[in-house]
């Protein structure tokens, strides 16, 4: 009786020191550090009146795995398309920052996994107001000018990503999400005058509340584990 106790405690402690070493020979089989690129596009619907445009871009993003099902990445994303549409909200070249968790579960070929993203949404030319054409002046009906800023916006990507590893070396991936972007409160400076003989000229101030918008987000690409 005591040779079978010995036997199977020493079989248990030999299964046990197996799968640790598996264990661990798998947990440094993954590759800690990602590196890629990808084309990516955003669909933008703007506060207010609800324009939505769609605009393709592309971008870097780093990656690293502190397990086979959890990674931290930061991902930045440029759309070139210089948006000369009236907007007080979104116009002009678009940059996004992305920097948050992936989770999910990699197999050996694939890995399925669910991101959340906090980040910002840049937009390098949006209305800031407008304002009287000072060469104008003094006509009876001078021209309006259009005044413009950069605005910077909280954003948050929600969504799937799903994986395919060729080689030990190489990752393509495929990126869904929804980019919720919180519009900050605007205030928007409109002119006023008085026709006359010489006009008279102020100006009044338009306040739009602030509010967040559901922009949906696709991305494909290619990365390098090491």
């Amino acid at each position: 009786m005591k040779q079978q106790t010995r036997l199977l405690a020493l079989g248990t402690l030999f299964v046990f020191f197996s799968l640790h070493q598996q264990a661990q020979a798998q947990a440094e089989d993954v590759p800690r550090f990602e590196i890629g690129a990808q084309f990516s596009s955003l669909t933008i619907r703007e506060p207010s009146f609800g324009n939505v445009r769609t605009e393709p871009g592309f971008g870097g993003r780093a990656t690293f795995n502190f397990t086979d099902y959890l990674a931290a990445e930061a991902q930045v994303d440029f759309y070139p398309n210089d948006s000369r549409r009236e907007s007080v909200s979104s116009g002009g070249r678009t940059t996004t920052g992305l920097f948050g968790v992936k989770a999910g579960k990699r197999f050996e070929r694939f890995g399925v996994f669910g991101k959340v993203r906090p980040g910002f949404v840049h937009f390098a030319r949006t209305i800031s107001g407008f304002s009287v054409d000072p060469n104008s002046l003094p006509s009876q009906f001078p021209f309006i000018v259009r005044e413009f800023r950069a605005r910077t916006e909280f954003a948050i990507d929600i969504g799937g990503v799903l994986e395919f590893y060729p080689t030990r070396r190489i990752v393509t991936r495929f990126d869904i999400g929804d980019t919720i972007i919180r519009y900050k409160e605007r205030t928007i400076m409109f002119p006023t005058f008085a026709p006359g003989p010489p006009p008279i000229t102020g100006v009044v101030f338009s306040t739009r509340p602030s509010e967040t918008k559901h922009s949906f987000q696709f991305s494909a690409g290619i990365g390098f584990r090491f």
